[in-house]
């Protein structure tokens, strides 16, 4: 090789290795930074957790004072949003160090999570539409339809309330929206953060009622055994120390904070808690299973009633009303499918009590719905495609026969257009099976949202997802089945 080209090789290994020790040196951590906290948050929850606006970030009065602590105790966070219910289950797994949201200190979460000192004092109180009579403390509460937070202090001492009717959701701003649309007498959460609600989103549809049910207090929760208890703890005694709670306590709550004790009482009583019962959760699965079932059959069956509709308009010769049929279609394969379930059953009643009326719409009306109306969508499009398919002299024969459009589309066209999309109709309607879980945020007791509510108790997550992924798989592959008997049938020659 001539010596030019051995230098002008040698020159641009060079370049390449100083650029990878650049590349590399500036993504490895400097030598002595602080090394880096993972901490959960729920952003639904204010003013404890919440996101920002204008900035997209999270803040609230649990962000700042974890960030005051770790300020103290030199450490950099890095801030995770999570749901509340899947906190602990987050902590059990590693996949945080810590979580900060409001969380109640209970001896059955002791037991699965450790705790900080207490942090701030709360309780829970029942919350009514204006006007309500006869709702003040908890014995007014039994019998009664109430809506809670999944997985809270507020859903486990409703749950022990006789003959109580209990809405579950994912947030307390859902649960508030269910009061406001009238569809429970009562939600029932910590006062912090519904009096927070209420004032600053003007909710004058709704108060108070009686006095504080309980006495608790939020604490810091990790894994087990975690060496940043300690830390944390002392960081979040100078905080309590040196004033700067007090300032960030005033700054979201306009007054003086409580004294806080050293331990939650809580820690020192006896937990309840049972741990996993299989023979309940597979009640608790199988139950699930079945209103799955119904919810699908009645949506699956409501979305071809209007396939067929949207699909003939679509093949009519009426201008106006393809271009109606193919807005609908463009408009519920191009939205997704949680946000119509949102808009269906708390955007329609919201609006109508708006505008000085009351609607009341059932859950289970509501899923079938939104699962119908947007499964005609798909379901419109098979169709058309399976007719389009047919040759266009089984037309011409049937009106040779002396039949009519309509009815030649009946006894001739559909059957054979049938035979032809029936494993797309299939795949819609394994595809439907598992949407239904789309229902649980709604607070329907559907098979995801029975193994959410064994999970928010026994925080046994692994093992029952497992249990509900079985019960799901083992429902899809019976119809796929039922389906190709039915296809092999329909192969039939007659």
């Amino acid at each position: 090789m001539p010596a030019s080209r051995r230098r002008g090789a040698k020159l641009l290994l060079s370049l390449v290795m100083a650029l990878v020790v650049a590349l590399v040196g500036s993504l490895a951590i400097p030598a002595g930074a602080a090394p880096t906290w993972t901490v959960g948050t729920d952003p639904t929850y204010a003013p404890f957790g919440m996101t920002d606006g204008a900035s997209g970030e999270l803040r609230g009065f649990d962000i700042e004072l974890i960030e005051a602590i770790a300020k103290r105790t030199g450490q950099r966070l890095k801030l995770t949003a999570l749901p509340f219910d899947g906190l602990i289950p987050a902590l059990q797994a590693g996949n945080l160090d810590l979580a900060i949201s409001a969380m109640t200190i209970t001896a059955e979460r002791a037991e699965t999570v450790d705790f900080s000192r207490p942090y701030f004092a709360a309780g829970l109180g029942i919350v009514v539409r204006r006007g309500t009579r006869g709702i003040a403390n908890l014995k007014d509460l039994e019998g009664r339809t109430i809506a809670v937070q999944i997985g809270s202090t507020g859903a486990k001492a409703m749950a022990a309330v006789p003959g109580a009717k209990l809405s579950t959701f994912d947030s307390g701003p859902l649960a508030l929206q269910e009061l406001l649309n009238g569809h429970v007498e009562a939600y029932v959460n910590d006062l912090p953060a519904t009096l927070y609600a209420i004032e600053t989103a003007g909710l004058d549809g709704i108060e108070i009622a009686g006095k504080p049910l309980t006495s608790d207090f939020y604490g810091i929760a990790f894994p087990k055994g975690s060496d940043l208890r300690e830390a944390v703890n002392k960081g979040l005694g100078q905080v309590l120390a040196d004033g700067s709670y007090a300032r960030i306590y005033e700054r979201w709550f306009g007054q003086s904070p409580p004294a806080l004790p050293q331990r939650a009482p809580a820690l020192d009583s006896r937990s309840d808690s049972a741990g996993l019962d299989g023979v309940q959760l597979l009640r608790n699965l199988i139950r699930g299973a079945g209103v799955t079932l119904a919810l699908t059959l009645c949506s699956f069956g409501l979305g071809l009633i209007g396939a067929g509709l949207v699909a003939a308009g679509l093949l009519g010769a009426n201008t106006v009303m393809q271009r109606c049929c193919r807005i609908y279609v463009d408009f519920f394969r191009g939205t997704p499918i949680l946000v119509q379930l949102f808009v269906i059953y708390f955007g329609v009643p919201a609006l109508a009590r708006q505008m000085g009326l009351e609607l009341q719409l059932d859950r289970f009306a509501a899923a079938v719905l939104a699962l119908g109306l947007n499964g005609a969508a798909y379901l419109a499009e098979t169709l058309r495609a399976g007719i389009n398919s047919i040759d266009r002299g089984q037309w011409e024969a049937s009106r040779a026969l002396g039949l009519k459009p309509l009815t030649a589309l009946q006894l001739v066209i559909l059957p054979q257009a049938l035979q032809r999309v029936l494993p797309s109709l299939a795949n819609e309607f394994i595809t439907l099976i598992k949407d239904t879980s789309l229902a649980a945020v709604i607070g329907f007791d559907e098979l995801f949202r029975q193994g959410q509510l064994v999970v928010a108790t026994s925080y046994r997550a692994f093992e029952v997802y497992l249990a509900v992924a079985l019960v799901y798989l083992v429902m899809t592959t019976t119809a796929s089945l039922l389906f190709k008997q039915l296809e092999r049938r329909l192969s039939l020659p007659a």
